[in-house]
């Protein structure tokens, strides 16, 4: 199976507003993260889905791609990303580093298996008006997101899913109800040891 058109023309026809920018409004990011999730489905193996809050500013709203970021693929030597690399469209603007995907792709290198990243909030939350700095999500735009989330899990069927953080982790309960979610520590303000840890349990399946 693979992600039905109507998931991104539905991603794409999200206004944005004061406090929240819609980055697949740019039909290069929108395809961006179509080439991610074909190199995702194209994969064998276990399936895991990694959950995170929203899109950072740094990261996702820049490149399209959840836990990502322009630098990360011309500076972390995983197979995956610079098989990917090359099939997207990054401009100047979006060539910088997010430190928390560089972390977890880093750790990525040495693991058998690439977990699919989405956020239950797939759009970048921000302060009104203050683009360039992250908020939390709301409880509506949480709700709002939970059509995402729950037709990437229908379609994508992963044989675990597991929230990023805290954030992240209450954000895939309160959409997945029914599922049961892995917490694990975000690798941000000193968490990597941990994040490592938890990552370690569930990518032995």
């Amino acid at each position: 199976m693979s992600i039905p058109e109507s998931f991104y023309s539905h991603l794409a026809k999200r206004k944005n507003s004061l406090k929240v920018y819609n980055p697949y409004r740019d039909r290069y990011k929108l395809e961006n993260l179509k080439r991610y999730f074909d190199a995702m489905f194209a994969l064998a193996g276990p399936r895991v889905m990694l959950v995170g809050e929203a899109p950072g500013y740094k990261g996702c709203r820049l490149t399209g791609i959840p836990f990502s970021s322009g630098k990360l693929f011309e500076e972390v030597e995983h197979p995956f990303l610079q098989s990917l690399g090359p099939q997207l469209t990054l401009d100047q603007d979006s060539l910088v580093a997010e430190n928390s995907a560089s972390v977890v792709w880093r750790y990525l290198i040495d693991q058998p298996i690439v977990p699919l990243f989405w956020n239950s909030f797939p759009f970048h939350p921000h302060p009104s008006r203050i683009q360039k700095k992250n908020r939390a999500p709301s409880a509506a735009e949480i709700k709002e997101g939970a059509f995402y989330l729950n037709e990437l899990v229908e379609v994508f069927q992963p044989d675990i899913v597991a929230g990023l953080g805290r954030a992240g982790t209450s954000c895939a309960q309160a959409v997945l109800s029914e599922k049961d979610i892995c917490y694990i520590r975000h690798p941000s303000y000193g968490g990597k040891r941990d994040f490592m840890t938890g990552m370690d349990q569930i990518l032995s399946i």
